[in-house]
């Protein structure tokens, strides 16, 4: 239940000079397998289907080795494991820089430190109970956003410090997928993560559709669009604790909403917002915050 496993799809076209569908019925299935831990399929129309989608696909691969906390060997694993990481990839400095971006826009609701958190729910979880209030003060109190520190020669952060990104790095490795295929030639794509890029067009005409989680249904061109719900994903039998935390409290989210959807230029931006959103009171916090980045919230429905 604490993993966030959901199904890969990357629909794309070729351009017109490219003998790109009239419809987009039918795309040839040219790769599957497993990524960021779920099945994934890549489904391509392109004269050189399989070329693109093998380089897509180890472009997936190439990126799960800087984020996963579910490898050992990952740079963002390793820095866990070792407060610092010299020389640090630049995707992992640009998707910190952009969580940075999000943790002040709202006011600190958005904040990847809350790993050790994460970690403490996730053990008091197995054992049938939950963190008590000094333990969860004992982990807050080992440091947040204020205390990391990162640029081009190396990432640092205060001993018991953690980080994840599972509320942004999938929307960050869609948009790269998108750039990769987009560098390709192809310029209708649609990559769904659970997070969603829609460069282009359908094959046939109009912006892609996407049917929300929380009900209702949007289209998107030329956007990306993020989900999140406080109780989405949860650490107990019983549902009542999610697994979206607030660093300010150690507490998951209060189930205020049922979901929040928010677009934006990037998905790595949406995933973000619609994550912190998940820990605001009300629709008018999440417009401003939205605001600041050229974002959207297209839904947000209380519980």
């Amino acid at each position: 239940m604490m993993n966030r496993r959901r199904f890969l799809t990357i629909t794309a076209a070729a351009t017109a000079g490219l003998a790109a569908p009239a419809a987009l019925a039918g795309p040839k299935r040219v790769w599957t397998g497993i990524a960021l831990g779920a099945r994934a399929s890549i489904r391509l129309d392109h004269p050189y289907a399989g070329a693109i989608a093998a380089r897509a696909a180890a472009e997936i691969a190439r990126l799960e080795g800087i984020f996963s906390l579910f490898r050992a060997d990952s740079a963002l694993s390793r820095l866990n494991a070792e407060g610092r990481l010299d020389a640090p990839p630049p995707e992992l400095l640009q998707c910190l820089t952009l969580a940075g971006a999000v943790h002040r826009a709202s006011s600190g609701a958005f904040d990847p430190t809350v790993q050790p958190l994460w970690a403490l729910w996730a053990e008091r979880a197995a054992a049938g109970t939950r963190p008590t209030l000094a333990e969860l003060a004992a982990v807050r109190d080992l440091g947040g956003w204020d205390d990391l520190r990162l640029d081009e020669a190396a990432i640092t952060m205060a001993p018991g410090m953690g980080l994840t990104l599972n509320g942004i790095a999938q929307g960050f490795i869609g948009d790269r997928v998108a750039a990769l295929l987009a560098a390709e030639g192809l310029t209708d794509i649609l990559i769904d993560t659970g997070e969603f890029v829609a460069l282009g067009q359908m094959p046939g005409g109009g912006a892609w559709p996407v049917r929300l989680a929380q009900g209702g249904a949007t289209d998107i061109s030329n956007r990306a669009l993020a989900t999140s719900a406080p109780t989405g994903t949860v650490f107990d039998q019983d549902g009542r604790y999610g697994h979206i935390l607030d660093p300010r409290t150690g507490e998951p989210a209060p189930a205020r909403w049922t979901g929040i959807s928010i677009t934006a230029p990037s998905a790595a931006l949406a995933d973000a917002l619609s994550t912190g959103s998940c820990l605001m009171a009300g629709r008018p916090e999440i417009d401003t915050m939205a605001a600041e980045f050229g974002a959207t919230c297209v839904s947000a429905v209380p519980a």
